[in-house]
């Protein structure tokens, strides 16, 4: 108890270096949760890409249903196929009516004869989209095929290019975090040589001294890292508005909140260990 009235009281004289160590790791767990949660916004945007027809083939105008239902069997028979869906000219007469309701001469002008019927696919892993595109393309009974790969491959690329960047970002600033903690605690630990001098004279032990120094690190780090999350959730909280009317259809928003509190476990975990790690190189290298 002695130990943790010792580390507030040297939190309490010294409020601007607490202000500095603090200030550092809130700006450190704030870019991890932004991090994070861009991180977690795009696996979902992919996943939701991903389950949607990658690739839809339209048939031309005198295929018989027999003959798609044997296209059908085929691509199935692949081991491939995650999903078909048969869309018919009737089904894409009513698809054309939805999207174009405020426009009646558009309306007058089109006839389910006219619209192909469609095979709409997914694929179980998206690198097997590009064979069954090719089968597609190569049958008789298909006029055309929409291949809608590019989405998913740029939005795979910004997120492999994103995690790579933002994981060397992270690596930084808790290097740099820790540089500076060591610092501060070690400044501390310089302006109290003579009360630990005398402390050592009297008996104290090693831990004795070093704890209080080594809990107020913990503290940085785990004050930080609350106020990095709640920043940043209260950020996120705020955007989710306007994100969600921006991403119609990608079921990003709102976030889980196991997976916003299970981040705050992790982050505070992290915390602690930055915070020991800093506190115990400062009192190694000062406590000698």
């Amino acid at each position: 108890m002695k130990t943790f009235k010792t580390t507030w009281r040297n939190i309490r004289r010294s409020p601007y270096q607490a202000f500095a160590a603090i200030f550092v790791m809130t700006l450190t767990f704030l870019f991890i949760s932004f991090f994070t949660f861009l991180l977690y916004g795009s696996s979902k945007a992919i996943s939701y890409f991903e389950s949607r027809p990658q690739v839809t083939a339209f048939f031309k105008n005198e295929v018989k249903q027999a003959d798609i239902d044997n296209l059908k069997n085929e691509l199935n028979a692949t081991n491939k196929v995650a999903e078909i869906k048969f869309v018919s000219k009737e089904d894409a007469l009513k698809i054309y009516r939805e999207q174009n309701k405020s426009d009646p001469l558009l309306l007058e002008l089109v006839t389910a004869d006219i619209l192909p019927a469609s095979l709409e696919i997914s694929t179980i892993k998206i690198e097997d989209l590009s064979e069954i595109n090719n089968k597609l393309k190569d049958s008789p009974l298909v006029s055309e095929v929409v291949f809608q790969k590019d989405v998913v491959s740029v939005l795979t690329s910004w997120t492999n290019a994103l995690r790579t960047i933002g994981l060397g970002l992270i690596i930084v600033l808790s290097l740099v975090s820790i540089f500076i903690m060591v610092i501060i605690i070690g400044i501390k630990i310089s302006q109290k040589k003579q009360d630990i001098e005398i402390m050592r004279l009297i008996g104290a032990g090693g831990w004795y001294i070093r704890w209080p120094f080594m809990l107020e690190g913990i503290f940085y780090g785990t004050f930080g890292a609350l106020l990095g999350w709640m920043i940043s959730t209260g950020a996120l909280w705020y955007a989710t508005p306007f994100l969600s009317s921006f991403l119609k259809g990608i079921p990003i928003f709102p976030l889980p909140l196991v997976f916003i509190f299970g981040l705050l476990g992790i982050e505070i975990a992290v915390a602690v260990v930055l915070g020991t790690l800093s506190s115990f190189l400062a009192v190694l290298r000062y406590l000698k």
